[in-house]
């Protein structure tokens, strides 16, 4: 079939923490045989908390392979068959200590499709209640308040640089726009 790639063999490499990595064999539509890297990876969630004065809570946190710290929405790994709809309110808790009593899906991304099989669920949250923050033993970051129209100026801009996060900004004004009609 026309730009379709048969799997022939799937070998594990490398089996982590967050990421599992395959070297696999593929039948290409030509019926030529390539080597595809392909890291499985159970996907995420990331949630956009939007207070009832119209501004955003971000986390900034140090992010290892970048060498810096970033800003960001809060966000969280699945675990391996967990709904996304949950992770999302339970990262929103941890991060954040915020719940929410109205959810908005966002949809989803593919960060990485060439060679990831990460997918990212993306929610708006409103009507926020605070209370404390839980977050795990090995997570250090702090939280921050930017009104939305800074936070949408930032991921303009290039200040917020984090692709999750500048998308679900975007799809959040949209659906804000949207509302006020």
């Amino acid at each position: 079939m026309h730009l379709d790639e048969k799997t022939l063999e799937s070998n594990l490499i490398y089996d982590g923490k967050v990421v599992k990595l395959y070297k696999d064999t593929a039948l290409l539509e030509n019926n030529s045989k390539t080597f595809r890297e392909v890291i499985k990876h159970p996907g995420g969630v990331c949630v956009v908390p939007l207070t009832d004065n119209n501004e955003v809570i971000f986390v900034t946190q140090f992010r290892y392979p970048m060498g810096k710290v970033l800003i960001e929405i809060p966000a969280g790994k699945l675990e391996w068959g967990e709904d996304h709809f949950d992770c999302g309110k339970r990262e929103l808790k941890e991060e954040t200590g915020c719940t929410a009593e109205k959810y908005d899906y966002l949809g989803c991304l593919l960060p990485t499709p060439a060679y990831d099989t990460e997918v990212i669920h993306m929610y708006l949250a409103r009507e926020l209640s605070q209370a404390e923050q839980k977050l795990d033993e090995e997570e250090f970051l702090d939280i921050k308040k930017v009104p939305f129209d800074k936070a949408m100026e930032m991921v303009m801009n290039g200040e917020i640089t984090d692709a999750k996060t500048q998308l679900a900004i975007l799809k959040t004004k949209l659906l804000l726009e949207a509302e006020r009609k």
